[in-house]
């Protein structure tokens, strides 16, 4: 890769690592639904009068959109305002290049080999260190529903790989408006018209740009200068760069919101990334097909969406392809998120997570956080 495109890559993954820690701001000025829908009606709007005409059917874009869209991301958001911190979210969400591997195992027969069940044991050893930390210094609530979003996003990443959109960011801007109208009716039956409206008329400066960040930033910028550099060169190439997400999210967490890294932390981090990486860019001894080039790292979110956020390949570099987003993107889209954000699995690619930064919603969640 050029020295340029080899910034570019890193720029890309240090935005949606970042998206975390502006989506723990933007839910001091919203109540978590209501933020979500926002970002993606701005995701949205007015880039759809622009892209042109889906690419794909109509099924896969409605399909991803409620997935990545309002589950994922939907998830995300609640899991963070009930207490996950941004840095650990950034870390945790990457599990999904796992659960992306085990749905495309049984969705569409590809058969993990030796290497990569080694990465996804190491992998879920990692999230099992960091739930014993979290589990004395935070709620496993919180937890839970940021592992569910990471499901949800493998769960989008094998429906985008079914998809196929030949043009990742024309399919991820039309996924974004699917998401806005679901989030506004949950918002208001879970979250309440009133505290929607206090935030909307408190809305500032600062509110708006968390908005056109996590919209703008993270999934427009995100997942347009992700999926050139996968146009330019091969995804076993620019998909191992997701991992730099929860490194960006971990460090700018601790720097500009204090957060604390313990050392149990830092060894949960160690092997979720390692594990990642071995099931990221093993191979698969099933049947592949081209993948989109649509991977959004965490928020990402997405590395699908993609994720965040999320790319076409065919074997091994599939993988981490799908995989951050994101994330996304897990982000994502992401917040998701960011996404999001941004490995590819050799199932499909996950897309906004579409990296970067970025499913059933807590109806007892606070609106906002404070």
């Amino acid at each position: 890769m050029r020295t340029t495109h080899i910034a570019l890559a890193v720029l890309v993954t240090a935005v949606w690592g970042v998206n975390f820690v502006v989506i723990e701001v933007g839910l001091g000025h919203f109540p978590p639904l209501l933020f979500s829908a926002l970002r993606f009606l701005a995701a949205a709007l007015p880039a759809v009068f622009f892209v042109g005409r889906p690419k794909v059917a109509w099924k896969w874009v409605i399909g991803v959109g409620l997935v990545l869209g309002v589950a994922k991301f939907g998830l995300l958001f609640v899991g963070m305002d009930q207490g996950m911190p941004a840095g650990l979210s950034s870390l945790v969400l990457q599990i999904q290049a796992v659960f992306t591997a085990l749905f495309a195992a049984v969705a569409l027969g590809e058969r993990p080999g030796g290497v990569r069940l080694l990465g996804m044991a190491v992998a879920l050893a990692g999230i099992a260190v960091a739930a014993v930390d979290e589990g004395t210094s935070g709620p496993l609530l919180a937890f839970a529903l940021v592992i569910a979003a990471a499901a949800c996003w493998g769960v989008s990443n094998v429906l985008t790989r079914k998809a196929s959109p030949p043009d990742a960011l024309n399919f991820m801007v039309w996924v974004s408006a699917v998401p806005v109208l679901p989030l506004l009716g949950l918002s208001l039956l879970f979250e309440g018209p009133d505290a929607d409206l206090a935030a909307l008329r408190a809305l500032d400066g600062t509110g708006i740009g968390v908005i056109l960040y996590v919209a703008w930033v993270t999934t427009v910028f995100g997942f347009g200068a992700w999926g050139f550099l996968l146009r330019r060169y091969p995804a076993s190439s620019v998909a191992p760069f997701s991992l730099l997400v929860p490194v960006f999210g971990m460090s700018s967490a601790a720097l500009l919101l204090s957060e604390s890294v313990s050392p149990l932390r830092w060894c949960a981090a160690a092997l979720l990334v390692g594990g990642v990486a071995l099931t990221s860019l093993s191979r698969t001894r099933g049947p592949a097909t081209p993948l989109p080039a649509t991977h959004l790292p965490a928020e990402p979110v997405s590395d699908e969406a993609a994720a965040a956020e999320p790319t076409p390949a065919a074997s091994a570099s599939a993988s981490a392809e799908l995989a951050s987003a994101s994330a996304s993107a897990s982000a994502e889209l992401a917040s998701a998120s960011a996404s999001a954000s941004a490995t590819v699995t050799a199932t499909s690619p996950s897309a906004p997570a579409t990296n970067g930064p970025a499913g059933p919603l807590a109806p007892g969640c606070s609106p906002t956080r404070s």
